[in-house]
């Protein structure tokens, strides 16, 4: 007998299943730093998801706006998760991240403060190479 699909399920098992976050553990990290929004509000990782939501997340320098199309029972391969969730992410997000990919690689997490001498003499070094 087929295992059917679930009417809610946890939010950072969704945005693991449909691979936006490598581990569920991250998933979660992103939700408790209130990078994850459901219908414009923060949300708890274990906020029940339903199909026809919208989701926003915040990854690095993109803001990635997704809408639930359902609910997998586990982890879904790469090319199945389209299936779940419908990317309505504006090109220029993805742009945005294409036109700086070194400030990307240099932002530091919130609360880290400035750099110090031996950070800032690494990225010295690190931006020199590049060029």
């Amino acid at each position: 007998m087929a295992a059917e699909a679930p009417l809610t399920d946890r939010l950072d098992k969704w945005l693991w299943a449909v691979r936006l976050f490598k581990t569920r553990g991250l998933a979660a990290d992103a939700c408790r730093a209130g990078s994850v929004q459901v219908s414009g509000q923060p949300a708890k990782p274990s906020r029940d998801l339903r199909g026809g939501e919208t989701i926003t997340v915040h990854q690095g320098l993109i803001t990635r706006t997704l809408l639930v199309r359902g609910l997998p029972l586990r982890r879904v391969g790469p090319k199945l998760a389209a299936d779940y969730c419908e990317d309505q992410t504006p090109p220029e997000e993805f742009a945005k991240a294409r036109k700086e990919p070194v400030q990307q690689f240099l932002a530091r997490e919130k609360g880290l403060g400035r750099p110090t001498k031996r950070d800032r003499r690494e990225i010295d070094r690190l931006l020199d190479a590049e060029i």
